[in-house]
């Protein structure tokens, strides 16, 4: 059984999403007063949309149980079927998503090549827009990612991207999943990074720590026709405020702390690089390293559990503590000592 790494037994660097409510969080879902949120009656989930809004710069925001069906709906009401979105082969959207908008959507994807700090080359997605010709899959959509394996994309990349899709008359969506660790990062509000864009989707999952729950924003035309397409895709809920509740204090409490989780995954690839390990990062609250064999077995030896693979990905959260760091740091210690 999975224990809590707050209190000393497993310490999980799987992900930021296997974190787990606070009681603070859990009283706040108790008490949270409900409705029928198909009929729009819940309070509030009506105001994590408000708050959502209006903390991130959009008219209107429209809660859904995931990220994945959150970014789905974008693309569906941004592109109709044989339409076309342009997007990085690292993008969660592409690449993890279970093929979702050809699947579900009729909608292509044209993936490009992210370069190594997470951009897509603005001339090549240039390139990639098909010509107004009944051979090609109509372009419509530019959809870019922050962070994206970890990586915070700048202001000044996000004006340069914005400014070539409206002048080539695309529409934008930014899977801002953690976006809230891009801006803690760049030292900027996140309404700041998603300015200009048409679509932004927001998880309340990851390092903001609720148990579920995406806000997907944009202006009041968009959001209608994202409404239509979480009723298609089943997610439409009802007494959704238990969960509107999480994501709520999650905003009001969780999002400066994120600096912590970053510190954590500074002190994490630093000591890794100091018992000899090949590092890459840490990236916001991700460390990537490369494990050689029998490591991550002798992680999880010592309660400590990664996703095994030759680039192993270590995630820090809010349920990841100092200690867990140091925990983490002695077992890398004693496998560096006697690696067989």
């Amino acid at each position: 059984m999975i224990g809590d790494s707050t209190k000393g037994t497993l310490v999980d660097l799987r992900s930021d999403t296997v974190t787990r409510p606070s009681q603070a969080m859990r009283q706040a879902m108790a008490q949270a007063q409900v409705g029928d949120d198909v009929f729009g009656d819940d309070p509030t989930v009506n105001r994590l949309q408000a708050r959502g809004a209006e903390l991130l710069g959009f008219e209107q925001g429209l809660l859904f149980p995931s990220g994945t069906q959150s970014n789905l709906a974008a693309l569906m009401s941004h592109c109709g079927r044989g339409d076309e979105y342009l997007v990085g082969q690292e993008a969660h959207t592409y690449r993890f998503e279970a093929g979702g908008g050809a699947v579900l959507g009729s909608i292509q994807p044209q993936p490009l090549a992210n370069r190594a700090d997470g951009t897509l080359d603005l001339a090549m997605v240039e390139a990639a827009i098909k010509p107004d010709d009944p051979h090609f899959a109509r372009t419509r959509l530019l959809a870019l990612e922050n962070t994206i394996g970890g990586k915070a994309l700048s202001r000044k990349y996000f004006d340069e991207a914005l400014a070539m899709a409206k002048r080539r008359n695309l529409a934008t969506h930014l899977d801002g999943a953690r976006i809230f660790n891009a801006a803690v990062k760049l030292g900027l509000k996140a309404r700041e990074l998603c300015r200009g864009f048409d679509s932004v989707s927001v998880c309340l999952s990851k390092g903001l720590g609720a148990p579920a729950g995406t806000l997907l924003l944009g202006d009041a035309a968009f959001i209608a026709k994202a409404l239509r397409a979480r009723k298609i895709l089943g997610g439409a809920m009802r007494q959704a405020g238990i969960i509107a509740a999480a994501g709520l204090y999650a905003l009001e409490h969780n999002i400066q702390r994120l600096a912590e989780d970053h510190a954590n995954a500074e002190r994490l690839a630093q000591g890794l690089r100091d018992a000899g390990f090949e590092v890459e990062g840490p990236h916001t609250n991700m460390v990537f390293v490369k494990a050689p064999t029998g490591f991550a077995d002798h992680l999880l030896n010592n309660e400590i559990l990664v996703l095994a693979g030759p680039r192993m990905r270590l995630v820090t959260h809010l349920d990841v503590s100092g200690a867990a760091i140091d925990r983490t740091l002695a077992a890398v210690r004693t496998f560096a000592r006697n690696p067989g």
